[in-house]
């Protein structure tokens, strides 16, 4: 990491020092945060507008200090590989200032990925390989279900129940994304 702080903080007067230029980049970053911390709950379209006003101006200084301050440091400095990281990974780092609905961060990514790190080892013995396939593509149909605001046991006994007898023509009704319980349609009509 650039900076880390409280690594530091706990290691006292053993502690590395840390690098101004680490302490700059960092606090650099966080002005974006805190711009992501004002614009959570807009809609997309508002987050884009105010990240292009803000944002974009802040990531350009960003991208040109990082550029400037890497060309003073050595192949051997402990600055420059986390600058040299982030330089060579910038477009994906910038990908959030093209769409409102890209967070700055991945933490809702890491967070939806914890139970399967929980249960990675239940599931390292799920008796075959068609056993682990299995698993897998019931793991898929219940996060599709949970990002389309669904309940997936719901969504699951209801299709369960009803796909033998659904036409083709008519799986797609199925899907999470264009699911309607009976007891939704039921209390709608």
């Amino acid at each position: 990491m650039l900076a880390d702080i409280a690594a530091n903080a706990k290691r006292g007067s053993k502690a590395a020092p840390i690098s101004p230029m680490a302490l700059e980049a960092v606090r650099r970053i966080d002005a974006l945060f805190d711009i992501e911390r004002e614009i959570n709950g807009l809609t997309a379209e508002q987050r884009l507008e105010r990240r292009r006003q803000d944002s974009q101006p802040l990531v350009e200084e960003l991208h040109d200090w990082l550029q400037t301050e890497r060309v003073k440091l050595s192949r051997s400095s402990p600055v420059s590989e986390p600058i040299d990281y982030m330089l060579k990974r910038w477009n994906g780092f910038t990908s959030f200032l093209g769409d409102g609905r890209i967070c700055l961060t991945n933490n809702a990514a890491e967070r939806a990925l914890r139970g399967f790190a929980l249960g990675r080892k239940s599931w390292l013995f799920a008796g075959s390989d068609r056993g682990a396939d299995r698993a897998a593509f019931m793991a898929t149909l219940i996060m599709t279900a949970k990002l389309n605001d669904i309940d997936p046991q719901a969504w699951l006994a209801e299709v369960l129940a009803k796909i033998a007898d659904t036409p083709i023509s008519r799986l797609e009704q199925l899907l999470p994304w264009n699911w309607t319980s009976t007891q939704t349609a039921a209390v709608a009509a």
